[in-house]
């Protein structure tokens, strides 16, 4: 009897630890030894993104040149209104140009934010057209998905220079428990191309994954495990075995009304 109950035991311990292997972030990390960190990528705009551009300086009626006028979208409505509302934003065309104010037409399309900061400050000194500005550029619409198994699966947008896969993970909660962390997806476009890349969370490769600092428009995917697999196909094989036998037992209702009429 002993013997059973320590094999027993013995069993639920190696379920245990292979059922930890699974579902354990960063299995292979040595702890407590530094290691060089990948240059961050900051997210740089594309064709059809939206920005918002704002100069300040000393003088605000100078720097008001330069500015778009704010806008206040009004709510179930199409029609804006001039006044202390929002900044309204530039969009980039398909060309990778943007309409600035005075400057005319400037091609930022594969810059950070930072760089279109420093590139419009540059154009505004170098023209002498303002001595002092102050150039402050923030994303308007750029946004990333997750789906599959996550806690809070949905569109997230992007308001820092950069998002790791890590952040956009923790932001949608997590994955459940049903999540297979050896099988998280990235679908990327870029360039005209869909490209698909696949990461497993249990290791330290994925910080030199190239999918690790994540982009615009970057869909995230979490594929469920057998065990959710197999709840999906249970519920689906229940349900047509119900229909089934309702279907039997309407068949074979009418065919006894005919027999005994």
């Amino acid at each position: 009897m002993k013997k059973i109950l320590l094999m027993a035991m013995l069993a639920l311990a190696l379920a245990s630890c292979n059922t930890s292997k699974k579902i354990v972030y960063f299995q292979d990390i040595q702890v407590n030894r530094p290691e060089a960190i990948t240059e961050a990528r900051d997210i740089t705009v594309q064709p059809k993104d939206q920005i918002s551009i704002l100069v300040s300086s000393k003088d605000p009626q100078l720097a008001a040149l330069f500015n778009l006028p704010r806008v206040q979208y009004r709510v179930g409505g199409s029609d804006l209104q001039n006044n202390n509302g929002e900044v309204a934003g530039y969009t980039l065309d398909t060309e990778g140009y943007i309409d600035f104010p005075v400057l005319g037409r400037l091609y930022v399309v594969g810059m950070t934010k930072s760089e279109i900061a420093s590139y419009i400050k540059k154009r505004l000194i170098d023209e002498n057209l303002i001595n002092d500005p102050v150039v402050t550029v923030e994303f308007m619409n750029l946004y990333y998905s997750i789906l599959g198994e996550v806690n809070n699966p949905g569109k997230y947008m992007i308001t820092q220079d950069q998002i790791t896969l890590l952040e956009a993970i923790s932001m949608a909660g997590d994955l459940t428990i049903y999540g297979k962390r050896d099988a998280v997806f990235v679908v990327r476009e870029e360039d005209g191309q869909r490209v698909t890349h696949w990461v497993d969370l249990r290791t330290q490769d994925l910080f030199h994954s190239p999918i690790y600092y994540l982009k615009q428009n970057d869909v995230i995917y979490v594929q469920p495990n057998k065990v959710r697999a197999g709840q999906s196909t249970i519920n689906e094989n229940s349900v047509k075995s119900v229909s089934l036998w309702i279907s039997i037992a309407s068949f074979l209702s009418s065919l006894g009304v005919l027999l005994f009429k």
